[in-house]
Formats: C-alpha cells, structure tokens, sequence
C-alpha cells in the first residue's frame, strides 16, 4: 500500500471522532452537545483537504476515508439527531422513513463525489454538499429548540425538510465549492478587514449564533435552487426570442425545414 499521511489524516480521523461522539450524546440525550460536535466536524472537514494540498500528501487513501468519515459525521449523525425529534412527536414511522433516506441519499452523494473529483467538482459541487445538508439540519434543530414551540408543526415541517434536503443530494443543482476558497495565496488587505469584522459580529452575535447559523445554511441551500431556475428561465426565454426572431424574418424554425 502507498504512504498514508499522517497530517491530514488526523483531521479526518477528528471528523469521525466528532462524528460518532455526536451519535453519543444524542443517545444520552444531550442534542445541543451533538449540535455543535457535528459543527466541529464540519470545521475539521474543510481542513483535511487544504491541509493535504498544502502539504502535497493527497492520496487516494485519504479521499476515500474522508469519505467514510464524512458518512458519519454528517450522514448518519445528523439523522439520528433529527430522529430523535421525530420520534418524540409521535411518528416513529415517519421518522425511521425520512432519516434513511437522507443517509441513503448522503451515501450516493459522496460514492458520486469519489467518482466525479477528477472530472468535474473543482469548482462547484453536482448535488447539495452532505455537509451543507448537515449543517441545515443542525440549524433546523437548533430554531426548534430555541423556538420550544407548543404545537405540532416540527412533525410536520421537518420531515418535508429532510426529504428536500436528500433530493437536492443526489440532484444536479450546482453548487459552489468553499474548499476551493485560496487562504495561502495573497489577498488584498480588504479580505483580511472582511475576515476580522465578520469574527467581531460573531462575538456580538453570539447568544443569537443559531440564528445567524439557519440565516447562513437556508442562504446556501436556496441560492443553488434559485441560480438553477434563472438559468433554466434564462435559457428559455433566449430559445424563445430565437423562435421569434425566426418567424419575423421568415427563416425556418427547424434547420431540417430548411430543405423541404
């Protein structure tokens, strides 16, 4: 077997860790601790793979544990996390259902993602990314906890989340890639202004952080639906403005009409 490097590794292996450590607490009924365990791990992920470019020790080794740890971390981690909510408001059977699907679905993103690294996730993502799921099904908690709310709407609205959430996964909706954001090159003084000021508002916003986390994830998990509907809207007007201008100057529609 080739080299496995130890650096980056580790930070995998934390992933995990946090992963199945979140599994725990929710098991011992402790869900804000799992919260902030799958956050963590979230943290780590985007990590693993700078460091090993940083580092140049990427190896296939790594790319295939990352994605076995991130199966955990924010697959199954994040559905027992929202089975335990389910399953307090009486619908064990909707439960087991919608949280399967979501780690089933979580699965095919990342054997997708093994298998379209090279060719064409550079960029952007093919599918909402496992961790951006996670991380607005961890927000999605977070308000219900914080909201304590007295009638049945969690039963209701979180199962037809999770479901979104597992299709936007396997879909082909674009979405952009943080990983590839550059933190070693040179930026402008501007960015590192932009960096501390937005750690200022986090420190002030702190007792409100589950808000500013929902208002983020829901930002990220919308965005790549609406830029998908404009293109697509934007394709068919200009397919329709050709249509039109084909008839006002007479030509034929279809290339093959041409000849007949």
């Amino acid at each position: 077997m080739r080299k496995v490097y130890l650096l980056p590794n580790l930070f995998t292996t934390a992933c995990l860790f946090c992963g199945m450590l979140a599994v725990t607490r929710v098991m011992e009924d402790q869900p804000i601790e799992a919260c902030w365990l799958i956050l963590i791990a979230a943290i780590l992920d985007s990590l693993d793979g700078k460091i090993a470019r940083l580092t140049h020790s990427e190896s296939a080794f790594g790319v295939n544990y990352d994605s076995l740890a991130d199966l955990i971390a924010f697959g199954v981690a994040p559905a027992v996390l929202m089975f335990s909510v389910l399953s307090d408001e009486g619908g064990i059977k909707v439960a087991s259902g919608v949280t399967t699907l979501y780690t089933i679905c979580g699965a095919l993103r990342l054997a997708r993602f093994n298998v379209q690294r090279t060719r064409e996730e550079k960029k952007t993502f093919t599918g909402l990314p496992i961790p951006g799921a996670a991380g607005m099904v961890v927000a999605s908690f977070l308000m219900y906890h914080r909201l304590d709310p007295v009638s049945d709407w969690p039963a209701k609205v979180l199962p037809f989340l999770i479901v979104v959430l597992s299709c936007l996964m396997v879909s082909k909706v674009p979405y952009v890639s943080l990983k590839n954001i550059d933190i070693e090159g040179r930026k402008p003084f501007d960015v590192l202004v932009s960096i501390i000021v937005a750690l200022s508002v986090i420190v002030v916003l702190w007792q409100y952080l589950d808000y500013v986390f929902f208002l983020a994830f829901t930002v990220y998990v919308t965005y790549g639906v609406g830029h998908s509907v404009i293109k697509v809207l934007r394709r068919r007007r200009g397919l329709a403005g050709v249509e039109t201008a084909s008839d006002v100057h007479g030509e034929p529609r279809h290339p093959l009409s041409a000849g007949r």
